[in-house]
């Protein structure tokens, strides 16, 4: 069982950036595919990044295209921990955004690749 909690959401001005922090339960943190989605309202989740474990210490990012050269995705395997590096915000970046944990998968970038969620944590772009 992996427990997951978001952090670091608020609100920031257009331009502006934000780091969110995923911090996670468990001891085979660093085999876990570890991804950010969001959802905005009226709106399906979305994947945003995800770091995927490449075997030994090697990991691949891959990042939606909506925020490739935006945003960053890295972890720190040591404190359980993953982090979206926001920069450059959009009003339309305006939503929940998840942590979430898989090994099943292969992309990644669905959300039935992942086995667990955390709450969520808002973040509100002002124009």
């Amino acid at each position: 069982q992996v427990q997951l909690q978001e952090s670091g959401g608020g609100l920031v001005q257009a331009g502006g950036s934000l780091r969110l922090s995923c911090a996670a339960s468990g001891r085979t943190f660093s085999t876990y595919a570890m991804g950010w989605f969001r959802q905005a309202p009226g709106k399906e989740r979305e994947f945003v990044a995800v770091s995927r474990w490449g075997g030994g210490i090697t990991y691949y990012s891959d990042y939606a295209d909506a925020v490739k050269d935006r945003f960053t995705i890295s972890r720190d395997n040591a404190k359980n921990t993953v982090y979206l590096q926001m920069n450059s915000l959009k009003p339309e970046d305006m939503a929940v955004y998840y942590c979430a944990a898989g090994r099943r998968g292969s992309s990644y970038s669905r959300q039935r690749d992942y086995d667990y969620w955390g709450q969520g944590t808002q973040v509100t772009v002002s124009s």
